[in-house]
């Protein structure tokens, strides 16, 4: 079940503000006495707050996220078209008509500042843990570095300390192929007419940045069907699905925001800002992962204090957090 929870105001780090605001989010299990069995779920780019459709080995009784035990909660980032205030929600002054291109970039900050005024005004005291993979283990780090004292656990994943010049430029490639859709206009384009072929393509290029090399050869080597090579069929079938899930200002809202991330913007430099965590973290990479390859989870765990580090042994590429969770559950299990 979907939740939804408005903000009388809220002010974007880039200073715009809003009234009314929702932010959509999903939970599971009780909350307890002291309202400190909580743990934070953060979603990947183009999840939604269902944790149960996409971890749902990992959710539930007694497994790494156990519902007899703890309060899970999931919020729906700021920029998705999931419930959460974004460029289709119509909120524009008086005009009750959506931002579309003119929604400002939510950074990771953002999020998470606006989801813990959530979790005051729900009574929640303290959080337990978070823990999510890869624009979920932005908003995870974040969670350390703004809110120590209220945070006791977190376990970032497939991440980062800052988005590297070559998510970016990942990052730029879907942007262009979006902005130079026929039907962009600009990004005030109608509903009826979405630049739906730049938004299809700009995700057939991410699923490639997903996985790897290996993935891509295990799975579908040199096969044919009806005369089209089965990875050419997989890529065009999500690029269509998408289509229909997701759309165009709310995918570049989402870009821009993990471009964003940066654990060492206002400080002086990222291993003080990580020196200064408090938390317990685990730190889970992905061997075959090349946007966060695991030099990069190594850096995280070098500098947290208290941190321990596993690098997933699985050629997927960077969407094994989403594929091995047997293994994360296990993990899961053995940690909190």
């Amino acid at each position: 079940m979907i939740n939804t929870h408005y903000l009388d105001s809220y002010t974007f780090e880039s200073g715009h503000s809003f009234r009314n605001i929702p932010i959509a989010y999903s939970t599971w299990g009780k909350l307890n006495d002291t309202a400190d069995n909580v743990i934070v779920v953060c979603h990947s780019l183009t999840s939604n707050t269902l944790v149960n459709e996409w971890w749902s080995d990992i959710l539930g009784p007694n497994k790494g996220l156990d519902t007899n035990k703890y309060f899970i909660i999931c919020f729906n980032v700021l920029g998705s078209p999931y419930g959460s205030f974004s460029p289709i929600t119509k909120i524009n002054g008086d005009t009750n008509t959506p931002l579309n291109s003119k929604f400002p970039v939510p950074t990771i900050r953002d999020n998470v500042k606006a989801h813990k005024l959530v979790l005051d005004q729900l009574g929640i005291n303290k959080v337990f843990c978070a823990i999510g993979g890869s624009l979920g283990g932005m908003q995870t780090l974040e969670w350390a570095n703004q809110f120590r004292e209220y945070i006791s656990k977190i376990i970032p994943i497939g991440v980062g300390a800052w988005h590297s010049p070559w998510c970016i430029a990942w990052s730029d490639i879907q942007r262009q192929v979006i902005m130079n859709d026929p039907n962009w206009s600009n990004g005030f384009y109608s509903f009826e007419n979405p630049p739906n072929k730049g938004l299809g393509l700009a995700r057939q290029t991410a699923l490639i940045s997903y996985r790897s090399q290996s993935s891509f050869q295990d799975r579908f080597k040199r096969n044919k069907t009806d005369d089209i090579y089965d990875v050419s069929s997989y890529l065009m079938h999500h690029h269509d699905i998408f289509n229909d899930r997701f759309d165009a200002n709310c995918y570049l809202a989402l870009l821009d925001s993990m471009d964003t991330h940066d654990l060492s913007r206002g400080a002086n430099n990222c291993e003080a800002v990580l020196k200064n965590f408090t938390q317990d973290a685990l730190v889970i990479g992905i061997k075959s992962d090349i946007l966060y390859p695991p030099q990069e989870q190594e850096f995280l765990a070098n500098h947290i204090p208290s941190a321990d580090l596993k690098i997933m042994d699985f050629s997927h590429g960077h969407d094994a957090f989403l594929i091995e969770t047997d293994e994360i559950n296990q993990y899961l299990l053995s940690w909190l």
